[in-house]
């Protein structure tokens, strides 16, 4: 199994809805915010907390009953932190449509039982997808810090 890849689904309930009937944005960034986490701990081994979020890019909306699924995977790995990119897939069971929904990038730091920042494993892109995951995100990062 690949460590840095995760996949999650989830069938949207009407508690999800916001006041359209439309799963309420709320809801879905708190499952990308565990997405990233999921798949951040499963990479590194570590506890891991937000440090930023990148680019959500919110599509299409997501109607209740439908079965969302999450792909997430590590794009890219600092010392101590990890870039995990998530595309959302919404799947109509009735119509049995498939649509790209959601797109977003997770800034993760890995951390120690103390709350002290720890190192997580260099990644070794081995596919040209992952390689220009990895390219991509360095750039990100480079704005970021350009930014900051």
């Amino acid at each position: 199994m690949d460590k840095s890849q995760t996949e999650m689904n989830i069938l949207v309930t009407p508690e999800m809805a916001n006041f359209s009937g439309k799963m309420h944005g709320g809801a879905m960034l708190k499952k990308l915010d565990e997405v990233a986490y999921t798949t951040a701990i499963q990479y590194c081994g570590n506890y891991a907390v937000t440090l930023s979020v990148d680019q959500v890019l919110f599509k299409n909306p997501v109607e209740i009953g439908e079965f969302v699924t999450f792909l997430a995977s590590v794009n890219y790995t600092g010392r101590t932190s990890m870039e995990i990119g998530i595309k959302v897939v919404a799947k109509n069971l009735k119509e049995q449509t498939v649509r790209h929904t959601h797109s977003c990038f997770f800034t993760m730091v890995a951390v120690d039982e103390l709350g002290n920042s720890a190192e997580v494993p260099p990644l070794q892109p081995n596919t040209e997808v992952a390689k220009r995951r990895f390219n991509d995100a360095l750039r990100r990062r480079q704005r970021r810090m350009e930014k900051a």
